[in-house]
């Protein structure tokens, strides 16, 4: 769902989003599309999507082994998974209509970030795009996390890489906006199983972070859980033909 609202970033109007990918079905062609998602996660975008575009398939690259190999017990048709890292995509040249970033670049080593976009470049055929979306450096849930992960100088460091891709000529900027989407968490055992003790990370918490953290999630918590508003942004690439 997406509506019109007014959001919490310097006053400006932003669209609230529960499920993002109606946001990319408003952006973007999905259906006999060929499409590569980068750093992908559980993917469960990729998974909704292909439910929804019975022509369309999706590749899942994924460099931690431990997601990997849950990715890869819980099959779907046009889904397959393959280990690798950004900055070296395992496919041809020209393989693939679209490339899906959702809150990975900015989990890309800031040194390998240049040369990740530029893979996504390589796989992708001659006007082809690029969807990245990453979390805005502010908000509740945002100072929340930052107690044992502060990401803002990644963050940062994803929006100059693709202020940069951009700038070479080699990218066409298509589409940049904002939207705020809800987060929510039963308890706060939840909000540490996904959020502090990912597979991907070790942010060397111990059990005083632990109480920290969990004092301030307590503020949040009411009879359903605990509830945010994370402001994200979107950019939409295209590759100049």
């Amino acid at each position: 769902m997406m509506r019109r609202g007014r959001g919490n970033i310097g006053g400006m109007t932003t669209t609230f989003i529960t499920n993002e990918l109606d946001l990319l079905e408003a952006l973007v062609p999905l259906a006999e599309s060929r499409l590569v998602e980068v750093g992908c996660g559980a993917a469960l975008l990729a998974r909704e999507l292909l439910g929804r575009h019975a022509t369309a398939e999706v590749v899942g690259i994924e460099v931690d082994e431990r997601q990997l190999a849950k990715n890869r017990s819980n099959p779907a048709e046009r889904l397959r998974f393959e280990r690798a890292a950004a900055q070296a995509i395992p496919f041809g040249d020209a393989s693939f209509d679209g490339a899906l970033m959702l809150k990975s670049l900015h989990h890309v080593p800031v040194a390998d970030m240049d040369r990740a976009l530029a893979e996504v470049l390589r796989v992708l055929r001659p006007g082809g795009w690029l969807y990245v979306s990453e979390p805005v450096y502010a908000g509740e849930l945002n100072e929340l996390v930052r107690l044992f992960n502060d990401e803002g100088a990644v963050r940062a460091a994803a929006q100059a890489s693709l202020d940069r891709a951009v700038a070479s000529g080699r990218w066409i900027s298509s589409d940049d906006r904002r939207f705020d989407t809800p987060v929510r968490f039963a308890d706060f055992e939840e909000f540490e199983q996904r959020m502090m003790r990912p597979t991907f990370a070790d942010h060397g918490i111990d059990a005083a972070m632990v109480d920290r953290v969990r004092s301030r999630y307590m503020r949040h918590q009411g009879a359903d859980g605990a509830r945010f508003i994370r402001p994200m942004r979107v950019r939409l690439l295209r590759k100049a033909c």
